[in-house]
């Protein structure tokens, strides 16, 4: 039965309407960009990706105000052209350009979508230099973290494809004929959740919506048989399982989440049965990740717009809710420098930036509005839902990250140094009732100063980190100030531009 006119009529004003707002904002986060931000960079695809990752190389060329990496990217087509895996250059300015007191909205190249890099030639920064045909859209793309060169995709098949990028040409075959060099078979629905073992080489996880979990070992794949059976299908969950991953050290332990809103672990070595089931939010979960430096902590996002800290030793205890998105949490990584600070991407269309040892830290009234004091950045150069995100390896730009979006939009970003290399704040550690994060350091100032501590949750929900003295004389943090300009303009944002 046709739907009402009225009804059509109420949702093209209703989408006109949403439309306006989402321009005006961005209008609002360009002419505040200059003072958020030391880089971005803004580059329209052809396609939108829905997956990114930077490789872990980079090269600096002789003379050249840059360093050019690499970024792993996908397309999606909806069947409108010919899909692939793709691989990227960028170029990043080794100089954040003018001096963060000369800035003004006028450093904001609009053509370019560019802040940073003015003596760059006017090549594009971001170029596809490898296009691997595939099989439909790619889901998720990740790379082996001891080799590279070898890409597994999440495929709208169910299959995971895995390509040896070495063996293919940087212009892809112009039968469109989708070659991977493994075929890892035994899911019968698609999914995004991909993740290789950080440990031990060549072992593979994938999640899907066939409710499942399937761990592939490539070490043995045959070239005679290029297709290659799971060796482990974990099944426990009741509905759609949404992400996956691995244990940073422990070699044989990993965590899934799914729509039945638990997040599950379970160990290689045993049965195929989850050894530990945590209700860990009131709606679907879409994402985990497990800390890269403190093995028992994990954080998950979920549907309810919440980011949930969880200690692994006390399971059934959520450590610290995370509130500030307005739709649900799509993704969450943490930061592989700093294991106090994960970021995470919403269908709001922004990315937060959290850090831990900030939690529970005491805030003026002005800055109780601007959020809670955990929430350390707010990215929201995004005009559509971000697809991906992720940090950059290099320890020299541990604080640039890449995003992409459904509207075909990449963007690679550094917060102003304002906001991360502000004041250090100190917990005593006599406060402390246990501990959450024995033996993490905290490495604020870009990586260069350390100090180990401990973190644990309080009887309010709040957390303690010792992070180092307070700077002489200091009144309110950078970080504090620099949160106001962007509470500033959000509220600019929720009352359009004039």
């Amino acid at each position: 039965m046709p739907r009402p006119q009225a009804e059509e009529v109420e949702d093209d004003f209703a989408a006109e309407e949403e439309n306006k707002l989402i321009n005006e904002e961005y209008k609002t986060w360009k002419k505040n960009a200059p003072y958020l931000y030391d880089v971005v960079i803004t580059h329209a695809l052809d396609w939108p990706s829905l997956t990114c990752q930077w490789f872990p190389d980079k090269e600096s060329p002789p003379n050249k105000p840059y360093t050019t990496h690499r970024l792993l990217l996908g397309t999606h087509t909806s069947g409108q052209a010919q899909d692939y895996l793709q691989i990227a250059t960028v170029q990043i300015p080794t100089t954040s350009g003018p001096s963060s007191d000369k800035l003004d909205s006028t450093s904001y190249d609009d053509e370019r979508g560019e802040l940073g890099g003015f003596t760059l030639p006017p090549a594009p920064r971001v170029k596809v230099v490898q296009r691997i045909n595939h099989d439909g859209e790619v889901n998720r793309a990740r790379y082996m973290p001891q080799n590279c060169d070898l890409i597994a995709t999440k495929a709208v098949s169910g299959e995971v494809l895995v390509f040896d990028r070495t063996k293919h040409s940087s212009d892809p075959d112009r039968s469109g004929q989708c070659k991977p060099d493994i075929r890892l078979v035994g899911q019968r629905g698609e999914g995004f959740g991909l993740a290789w073992n950080p440990v031990k080489q060549g072992h593979i996880l994938s999640a899907s919506e066939d409710m499942t979990v399937c761990h592939w070992d490539v070490n043995a794949y045959a070239k005679s048989n290029p297709s290659l059976e799971p060796t482990t299908i974990f099944r426990g969950h009741s509905s759609v399982v949404g992400d996956v991953d691995w244990h940073p050290t422990k070699e044989n332990i990993l965590a899934s989440v799914g729509d039945d809103k638990m997040l599950m672990l379970w160990d290689t070595r045993a049965s195929a049965d989850p050894t530990s089931k945590i209700a860990a939010h009131d709606h679907e979960i879409l994402t985990v990740a497990f800390n890269p430096a403190a093995e028992h902590l994990i954080v998950t996002g979920s549907a309810d717009k919440t980011a949930v800290l969880h200690d692994l030793r006390v399971p059934n205890r959520k450590l610290h809710i995370f509130e500030s998105h307005t739709d649900e949490v799509l993704h969450v990584a943490w930061s592989p420098h700093n294991p106090t600070i994960f970021a995470s991407a919403s269908s709001d269309r922004r990315i937060n930036i959290w850090d831990l040892s900030l939690i529970g830290v005491e805030q003026t009234p002005d800055d109780e509005e601007d959020g809670p004091p955990e929430l350390l950045f707010v990215h929201g150069g995004h005009t559509a839902r971000p697809t991906d995100f992720c940090w950059a390896p290099g320890s020299e730009e541990n604080w640039n990250l890449a995003s992409t979006s459904e509207d075909n939009i990449a963007m690679v970003w550094q917060p102003t140094m304002r906001v991360w290399a502000g004041d250090e704040i100190r917990v005593d550690e006599k406060e402390l009732e246990d501990d959450a994060m024995e033996g993490v350091e905290s490495v604020s100032q870009a990586g260069t100063s350390q100090a180990g501590g401990s973190m644990t949750g309080r009887p309010g929900g709040a957390l303690g980190l010792e992070v180092g003295p307070p700077a002489a004389g200091a009144g309110d943090s950078m970080a504090s100030e620099m949160k106001r300009e962007q509470s500033m303009s959000s509220r600019s944002m929720s009352m359009g531009d004039d």
